[in-house]
């Protein structure tokens, strides 16, 4: 018996951690991951995942991809806010006049705000309106030469979401409270025309509607969004780890304005005033939370940005754990649209998108977690 344990012992301790823990986790027996695995080539998966190791004062990261292709195209939704809402601060902070505080509103619109309350409507509940005002601020193509200027690469932001005429080239005017009785009328910018994208992938499905009528042809997507995982993934660590990056690849944001972002990207929807039935914890997290609407637990802190249109899923993330001192990052989209029809509401969000990437989430969690532990490959005997 003695020998047995010691047998049993040695093997436990034995046991390395995968090379690869993204492969790894892939092949899981979870239902809702194998279920994607068992038919990959319908769903148009691309992840990157990244290790975070602190070692004294380094950081060290280590990137793992699955199907990561900028060349294989994806429609980003709502995923194209986070670097909107990063633009409008750097460009704040080159203005003596204005702050995230300062009021204003756009032209023809009925809403005044602040840039900060649209900070946290975009992160909070992805508010389009929010998005769109923060666009009107920027204009194309200031949005697109800066972020070409910080190495983000490859991108192409066209258009506003959900409005008419989304991509209008000309941008609205804003008009900005300096106090209480002097206002400033910010110009209307003029904007190129976006060319066409020659990408993989750029028409999708074997039909659309279109203003209630079926189109049997699929959709072309050329002149929309263009936001590959491996931009996502580098703005993100820009946000988390600035100080890995040169000057010229750092955004130029201020420190209280990095901590104000922070803050909004890692914020849920109840603690800045939205009704918890309807924005519960996880209404804008995917990974590890987005199949249940069950409170998050407090020590899990993720700063994220979400998207989700046609069919399409997507998550870029940073989370931690604060009480283990866990920390990784993740990026993922998925299609899922069984019937190949754009627009008629028909996807399987609920039951196959979401499932996926909060399983993901939960399996490179506890895949680190046993590794900080110890105890990895003790469950295997």
């Amino acid at each position: 018996m003695l020998l047995v344990l010691l047998l049993v012992v040695s093997c436990q301790e034995d046991v390395p951690p995968p090379a690869d823990p993204l492969a790894h986790v892939l092949r899981s027996n979870k239902p809702n991951i194998k279920r994607v695995m068992d038919s990959i080539g319908q769903y148009e998966v691309q992840i990157r995942f990244t290790t975070v190791t602190r070692r004294n004062d380094s950081i060290i990261l280590d990137d793992f991809d699955f199907q990561v292709d900028p060349d294989n195209y994806f429609y980003p939704a709502s995923t194209v806010k986070f670097p909107i809402a990063v633009l409008a601060l750097e460009k704040l902070n080159e203005n003596d006049t204005l702050t995230m505080d300062s009021r204003f509103f756009v032209e023809g619109d009925t809403i005044t705000t602040t840039f900060a309350e649209e900070l946290t409507k975009i992160f909070a509940v992805s508010d389009n309106s929010a998005y769109n005002r923060l666009y009107e601020f920027l204009g194309a193509d200031e949005i697109n030469s800066r972020l070409k200027k910080r190495g983000i690469a490859p991108i192409r932001i066209a258009h506003r979401l959900s409005v008419d005429h989304a991509d209008r080239t000309t941008t609205r005017p804003l008009v900005v409270y300096l106090n209480d009785s002097t206002l400033i009328n910010r110009r209307r910018s003029y904007n190129k025309v976006p060319k066409p994208l020659n990408l993989n992938g750029i028409k999708k499905g074997r039909g659309y509607y279109e203003e209630g009528e079926l189109i049997l042809q699929p959709f072309d997507f050329s002149l929309k969004n263009y936001y590959p995982i491996s931009a996502q993934h580098a703005l993100l660590k820009r946000i988390i780890f600035p100080e890995l990056f040169s000057k010229k690849e750092q955004f130029n944001i201020s420190q209280e304005q990095r901590e104000r972002l922070l803050k909004a990207m890692r914020v849920l929807p109840k603690e800045v005033g939205y009704h918890a039935n309807e924005f519960y914890d996880s209404y804008g997290k995917f990974f590890m939370f987005g199949d249940s609407e069950e409170p998050m637990p407090k020590a899990i802190e993720i700063y994220n940005k979400v998207g989700y249109a046609y069919g399409t899923l997507i998550d870029c993330a940073y989370i931690k754990d604060t009480e283990n001192d866990i920390e990784f990052m993740i990026s993922a989209t998925i299609m899922v649209n069984e019937d190949g029809i754009l627009n008629d509401d028909q996807y399987e969000y609920e039951t196959v998108g979401i499932p996926f990437l909060a399983e993901l989430g939960r399996e490179l969690y506890q895949l680190q977690l046993s590794i900080k532990n110890g105890t990895y490959g003790t469950n295997d005997l």
